[in-house]
């Protein structure tokens, strides 16, 4: 139960409308996969949605073309398939039917606080968002604080702690794995 507004409160949100408000403005759907997946703003989801009905609808184009151009239309879906799968968005390279069911839900799996948790580096979805912010993280030799960056299939391999991080002391004393040499660095 909300309690009732004071009256400065009332003052101050007189020309507030909250009911036509940003996240508001989509579907139930888009702000379910917000929840979900932690996005912190409504424009990348948006920006994902747009990807995704692009590459269906070049997988629908390269579907229908005729037999003339069976060649060029191989070719096409070839590269179009292998350019996906690298980035991780399908999860084979078997037809041009994988594309055409390719949504934003994809885009959001690839995020890396998504990979944090597949990589059982963090327990939920909100601490591997806190991780990244708090350049825990690196990829490669970067260390990353935006959690929305994407990473393709080649690159998810090299997540790990970055070497201050307190997180990763507390894994290598768990394991007995940490090294005095490390304690003096």
């Amino acid at each position: 139960m909300v309690r009732k507004l004071k009256y400065h409160e009332q003052k101050l949100l007189r020309r507030l409308e909250l009911v036509s408000w940003e996240a508001a403005a989509g579907s139930l759907a888009e702000v379910k996969a917000l929840r979900r997946y932690r996005l912190g703003r409504r424009e990348d989801y948006v920006h994902y949605k747009a990807l995704a009905r692009t590459i269906r609808t070049l997988a629908r184009r390269l579907r229908d073309l005729g037999p003339a151009s069976a060649a060029f239309r191989s070719r096409c879906a070839t590269a179009l398939l292998e350019k996906l799968y690298g980035l991780g968005l399908v999860s084979g390279r078997q037809s041009l039917a994988v594309c055409e069911s390719l949504s934003a839900a994809a885009f959001c799996r690839r995020r890396l606080p998504c990979l944090l948790l597949k990589l059982r580096m963090a327990q939920n979805l909100r601490h591997a968002v806190t991780f990244v912010e708090q350049g825990h993280v690196r990829v490669g030799p970067e260390v990353v604080t935006d959690p929305a960056v994407l990473i393709p299939r080649a690159v998810e391999d090299f997540i790990t702690w970055v070497d201050a991080s307190r997180l990763r002391q507390k894994v290598l004393d768990y394991n007995q794995e940490r090294d005095d040499y490390d304690l003096a660095a």
